[in-house]
């Protein structure tokens, strides 16, 4: 059976500070992400199925990732929790905003390095993540491959 991938486009607002960085992106600041999550498998050949000839169905795929990423990051502050921004993050946290805290520097490529592992392990037996592509301007994005990460 011939194996195909499969695309669903996301779009989230998200704000974040890069702790250390010797450039413009030590201030918080945000982007209009676009995520692209592209998942690998066989169409069901079970004519009985009600999702027979697709690999997956575009809305169990959006279901997933909107769930666990564009619901939660969208119009949220990412922080470095292992950085001084902690104390800012806390700031804004207690006068209401949506803040993340995560383990790692909130850049493009960690973020999407954080989306894969997340995705991975919600998608149904039979469907592989194939790659993920998190483009935070026009003309810059990170890019994570299966193929990659073996």
């Amino acid at each position: 059976m011939s194996k195909i991938r499969i695309t669903k486009q996301f779009s989230f607002e998200t704000g974040h500070a890069l702790y250390g960085y010797d450039g413009k992106c030590k201030n918080v600041h945000g982007h209009s992400y676009k995520l692209s999550v592209t998942v690998i498998g066989s169409p069901i050949t079970d004519r009985n199925n009600v999702k027979f000839g697709m690999v997956i169905d575009f809305t169990d795929l959006k279901k997933i990732v909107k769930e666990d990423i564009v619901d939660i990051f969208d119009h949220a502050t990412v922080f470095n929790a292992t950085t001084p921004h902690i104390e800012l993050a806390n700031e804004l946290k207690e006068r209401g905003h949506h803040i993340i805290l995560v383990d790692y520097q909130p850049t493009s490529e960690n973020m999407v390095i954080d989306f894969a592992k997340k995705i991975k392990k919600r998608l149904p037996d039979g469907i592989e993540l194939y790659s993920l592509k998190l483009q935070e301007t026009d003309s810059s994005f990170a890019e994570w491959y299966a193929s990659d990460n073996i």
